[in-house]
């Protein structure tokens, strides 16, 4: 059995797979892989499985699956699975970070001071409204289509969502139905001021929609991880006033990697397992 590495893992992960098959980075051995493993750079369409006859299971090391065509995947009878529990800790931790400098002022405050300007009146700083959201003394309100009751969060519409929060923090997996739900209607149902976080996928929100609402001040702050294109070229969030950009590091912790090589180990190990 042939496992193709399509993307890049810790230099360890190769070694641990050996103990079910040849393991190899050649993408030009696609035709020979029973198991092809990404992340987020190759994306496994029609074109990619139908040079693989021999592919029966692929594993996204990570949370989302729109890099990979599941409906084409399941019409060949190709197993597809991802690894959201290794990424959630360090996806979260970044969206907090964000929360946290939105706020404060923290990148004008470095980039100022690193001009040798000193905006100690101008900068003003608000307190974040204020468990992780509970430790900062949050009152944590929700929407998911499918979870009606939750003790983390108190749950509601969308809409209420928009019209009552502060922050909003997009956790949402790319879907036709997601897909550019943040834009200029939807906006417009959110409190003046608010501050949106992405750490999901740059393609739910209009980024020309977001842009115009930051200048007007609808927004009082955007940060976000991913982005329409990756990289964002001419992506009018660059120069959006009030926005805070990462280039798509929310899951390239030391920890996750290791965490990402643990779980792709483990659904290897449970597929050889059921052969």
């Amino acid at each position: 059995m042939l496992i193709l590495l399509a993307d890049a893992f810790l230099s360890d992960l190769p070694k641990r797979l050996e103990a079910f098959g040849e393991v190899t980075q050649d993408q030009g051995r696609v035709a020979e892989a029973e198991i092809v493993i990404v992340r987020s750079k190759t994306k496994v369409g029609k074109e990619m499985m139908d040079k693989a006859p021999l592919l029966k299971f692929i594993i996204r090391g990570g949370v989302g699956v729109d890099t990979i065509d599941v409906p084409y995947a399941e019409s060949k009878g190709i197993v597809v699975v991802n690894t959201p529990e290794a990424s959630s800790v360090a996806v979260a931790e970044l969206a907090f970070a964000m929360m946290a400098a939105m706020p404060a002022n923290i990148v004008a405050a470095d980039v100022s001071m690193k001009q040798g300007k000193w905006l100690k009146k101008e900068l003003e700083r608000t307190e974040l409204l204020a468990v992780r959201a509970k430790a900062f003394g949050m009152h944590v309100i929700a929407y998911d289509k499918y979870v009606e009751k939750s003790d983390a969060a108190e749950m509601m519409s969308l809409d209420q969502v928009y019209a009552k929060a502060d922050f909003i923090s997009l956790h949402t997996p790319l879907t036709d139905e997601t897909r550019g739900m943040i834009n200029v209607a939807s906006i417009a149902k959110m409190k003046k001021g608010v501050r949106i976080i992405n750490t999901c996928r740059g393609q739910v929100i209009v980024e020309a929609d977001v842009a115009a609402a930051l200048a007007s001040g609808q927004l009082a702050g955007y940060a976000t991880d991913v982005y329409d294109k990756e990289p964002p070229e001419g992506c009018p969030l660059v120069t959006a006033p009030n926005s805070l950009l990462t280039p798509h590091i929310g899951a390239s912790t030391a920890e996750n990697l290791v965490r990402l090589g643990d779980s792709i180990v483990e659904r290897v190990k449970n597929y050889v397992a059921k052969k």
